[in-house]
C-alpha cells in the first residue's frame, strides 16, 4: 500500500470518526422485561443503546439494581429477560428544544400504557 491510499484511508477514518461524534445521539425509552413473571423495568436516556448495553453489563456482573430482574438473570441468564427500545425521540432543527422534557414526557406516556404509574 503506497502512501497516498493511506493517506486516504486515514482521513477517510478521520472523517468517519468526526461524524460519528456529531451524530444525533439515540435518545429514547426502553424497557428490560423478565419473561418468566412480566416484570417491567422502564427506562428513559440520552443514549438508549448505551443504557441496554450498562444494565445488561450490571446484570452480567451481579449488580443490577432492580433485585427481580437480577434473580431472573442469575436463574436463566440473558434469554429470561427481553431488552427492547420502545420509543426514539426525533431529532429536531430549533437549537432550544427540550430534550430533557420530550424524554420525561415520553416516558410518562409509557408508564401509563404500561401500567406503571
Amino acid at each position: 500500500m503506497d502512501s497516498s491510499t493511506n493517506q486516504i484511508s486515514r482521513s477517510a477514518r478521520r472523517e468517519a470518526a468526526r461524524e460519528a461524534r456529531d451524530a444525533f445521539p439515540p435518545m429514547g425509552i426502553y424497557a428490560i422485561r423478565d419473561r418468566a413473571s412480566g416484570h417491567q423495568r422502564l427506562g428513559a436516556s440520552r443514549n438508549v443503546h448505551a443504557a441496554l448495553n450498562r444494565a445488561r453489563f450490571e446484570l452480567r456482573m451481579g449488580k443490577h439494581a432492580d433485585r427481580i430482574l437480577q434473580a431472573e438473570w442469575n436463574r436463566s441468564g440473558a434469554d429470561g429477560l427481553a431488552f427492547a427500545v420502545l420509543d426514539l425521540v426525533k431529532e429536531r432543527d430549533d437549537p432550544d428544544f427540550d430534550y430533557a422534557g420530550e424524554l420525561k414526557a415520553l416516558e410518562q406516556i409509557h408508564r401509563e400504557l404500561q401500567g406503571l404509574t
